[in-house]
Formats: structure tokens, C-alpha cells, sequence
């Protein structure tokens, strides 16, 4: 038995009929791109976070980008983010002209050290990213007083929270705007790329929807430079059908979370904190370990796959040498880059097959 660290096959079991219902509906439209499904999910989606604008975009890379092209964010200036990140959230900084400066993280929880944000601060600095990682939000309580206090515009990323609440408001519903990945790993995956910028702010909607369209408000006419970053319908329609299954996908997310600590709680490994005042969502379930390594192999062993969310800090790699960020620069991050990886973890994971993980973890220790 195989089992994988994530994978949709028995999700799209599942609700198969459903899906290929709506796809051929699409097909059958005559509209594949920007229809009434990309209109649904962007006022369903917006309803549930709780904020009054979504625009649906082609991925969460592009969801970052625009929302800084959106508030004039570009060439010259500084954008604070976590070291600890996927690309795409340093490629959308580096794609609209600005500068990303690096913020070490946490090493209780992995999220960007809020109190290490403000010596960061420079005269260029115009916006921060925090990275809602792992499943879990950055404290809100802290950082957006510092953004106002700065002038500074907050664009949460939201790839890897979807589902997760901070004081019992939904993540996305933070900052400035917000911008969200469909990749199909994700919570709320679609079965492509797919992205969504949220705000509640007119204006930087009204230029997000020009923005994924060429900068176009009226027909094929351009007022401004912009991209091409369409969400299409069939996409659209798959998100909105999964969307109705968010909740009850998050708690088992949550109940699977919840055995692993419960049998791994007295061994070796580090794992996951869930911060006051979050409800984790649990898109991944990091731990950590010095012997990763030997322990990954002996899973793999038994057919058993894990992940490493991320093995190279973002500011080591030759693709942001440019930047003249050096070893040691951020600490935490480049420890915790060694150490952590990731247990299997989706909603249709069984019991026995991760009571099977937690068995191997513990003979590998």
C-alpha cells in the first residue's frame, strides 16, 4: 500500500459525476473564459472570507503580482517577506520591479518573526507579505499596527491557509488584499492552476480586474500596462463545486492532525504548534528532526512518502543571488531548512493508513 504524500485520485472518486457534470456544462456554454462560473466563485468566495471583492486570476503567483500592481507597488520599491516561502511569493516581487527584503522567521511556528519587521523598515519599504504558511496565520495583532503605523500596504498570502481563521476571522480577510492559489495540492485545489486576489478596497479591485486583463476597461482598449491572468471557467466551476466541501475537507484535515500528535507527541520529532488564537487548517503537517534524511528513506521504505516545505531558503538560491543576500544571513530559516518535512496529509487519507505512518515514524526514530 502506497502512501502518498498528498493526492486527488480518491477525492476525484469522490465527487467525479459532479465534476464532469459541471465541465460539460462549461463545454457546453460557448464560454470558457471570464463566464458567470469565474463571476460565481469570485462573489461565493468573497462571501466566505468576508471581504466584498474577489478577482480570479490564472494562479497565486499572479494573485501576488497583480495585488501589488494594484497598489502601484514597482520598480524601486521594498516589499518585507519571509525568507521561508515558496518562490512564487518572492517571484511576483520580483516580477512587477520591486525588491524583496527577507525577514527571518519563527522558530516556534515558521511564520515571519513580527518583531524582527520594523529594523527592516527603510524609506523605499512600501508593503509587507506575510506568509500565512503551513495552514496557519501570522499575528495579526502585532503586524498591522506596525503597517499603519509605516503606511504600509499588507498583502497576504494566502496559498497555503485557505480554511484558517485568526480570532475567529477568516485569513484573507487581513490585509490590504489578499491573494490565494488554487494549485491542486492546496485546500481548496482546482484540477489546474488557479488563483484569486480578495479586498475590500474599490479601487484596488477595480485595477486587479483591469490588471489580469491586458490593463483593459473597455474593449481590446489598454489603459494601462498589464498581463494576461484569466481564470477560466472550467477551473471556476471545479473551485465552486469543492467550495461547498471546504469545511467539512478542513475538519478531517484537522482530525488527521490531530492523531498524529496524539501518537507522536512522545517522540523525538517536533510537531506543529497551533498558535493562540488560529484555527489551524492543516494544508501540510510539518515536523521537524536533525536526522530528516534517514528518517525520509526508511518511510520511503515502506512505501511511504513524505515532503520538505522548503529544503532551499529562497535567499540562497542562485535565481536571487542578485539580491547579495549571504549563508547566515537568516539563521532560523537556514536551520529549519534541514530539518523539517512533511507527513501525508489530505482529507481522504484513512485511519489505517496513517496510524501506518506514525507506526514507521516510530521504528525510523
Amino acid at each position: 500500500m502506497k502512501i502518498n504524500v498528498w493526492s486527488y485520485k480518491n477525492e476525484y472518486k469522490s465527487i467525479r459525476e459532479k465534476i464532469l457534470k459541471e465541465v460539460d456544462k462549461v463545454f457546453s456554454s460557448g464560454q470558457l473564459i471570464l463566464g458567470k462560473n469565474v463571476k460565481s466563485l469570485e462573489s461565493n468566495f468573497s462571501k466566505q472570507l468576508k471581504i466584498k471583492y474577489g478577482i480570479g486570476v490564472n494562479s497565486g503567483t499572479d494573485a501576488i503580482q497583480i495585488a501589488l500592481m494594484s497598489a502601484k507597488i514597482g520598480k524601486g520599491d521594498e516589499v518585507i517577506t519571509a525568507p521561508n516561502t515558496a518562490v512564487p511569493t518572492v517571484s511576483a516581487i520580483v516580477s512587477c520591479g520591486a525588491k524583496p527584503i527577507f525577514v527571518d522567521i519563527s522558530k516556534e511556528d515558521y511564520l515571519i518573526d513580527v518583531s524582527k519587521i520594523e529594523e527592516a523598515i527603510s524609506k523605499k519599504t512600501k508593503a509587507i507579505i506575510p506568509v500565512n504558511l503551513y495552514g496557519q496565520c501570522v499575528d495579526y495583532d502585532k503586524l498591522l499596527p506596525i503597517a499603519k503605523k509605516n503606511k504600509l500596504v499588507v498583502i497576504e498570502d494566502c496559498a497555503q491557509s485557505t480554511g484558517s481563521f485568526y480570532n475567529g476571522r477568516p485569513s484573507g480577510s487581513f490585509g490590504h488584499l489578499s491573494a490565494f492559489s488554487f494549485y491542486p495540492s492546496k485546500n481548496l485545489g482546482a484540477y489546474g492552476d488557479g488563483g484569486f486576489i480578495g479586498t475590500s478596497i474599490k479601487i484596488y479591485a477595480t485595477r486587479a480586474a483591469q490588471l489580469r486583463k491586458y490593463g483593459m476597461k473597455r474593449y481590446y482598449y489598454s489603459e494601462e500596462h498589464g498581463i494576461n491572468s484569466r481564470l477560466d471557467e472550467v477551473q471556476a466551476a471545479i473551485i465552486n463545486l469543492k467550495l461547498r466541501k471546504l469545511k467539512a475537507w478542513i475538519n478531517q484535515r484537522r482530525k488527521i492532525a490531530k492523531i498524529y500528535t496524539k501518537f507522536l507527541r512522545d517522540t523525538s520529532l517536533i510537531l506543529p504548534k497551533e498558535n493562540k488564537k488560529n484555527f489551524h487548517s492543516y494544508y501540510v503537517y510539518v515536523v521537524q528532526h536533525p536526522n530528516r534524511k534517514y528518517i525520509m528513506n526508511k518511510l520511503k521504505k515502506n512505501n511511504i512518502f513524505c515532503n520538505i516545505s522548503y529544503p532551499f531558503p529562497v535567499h540562497l538560491m542562485k535565481g536571487y543571488s542578485f539580491l547579495k543576500y549571504k549563508k547566515g544571513d537568516f539563521p532560523v530559516t537556514e536551520k529549519l531548512s534541514k530539518r523539517i518535512f512533511s507527513l501525508p496529509m489530505y482529507p481522504q487519507l484513512k485511519n489505517s493508513e496513517v496510524l501506518k505512518v506514525v507506526k514507521s515514524l516510530k521504528e525510523a526514530i
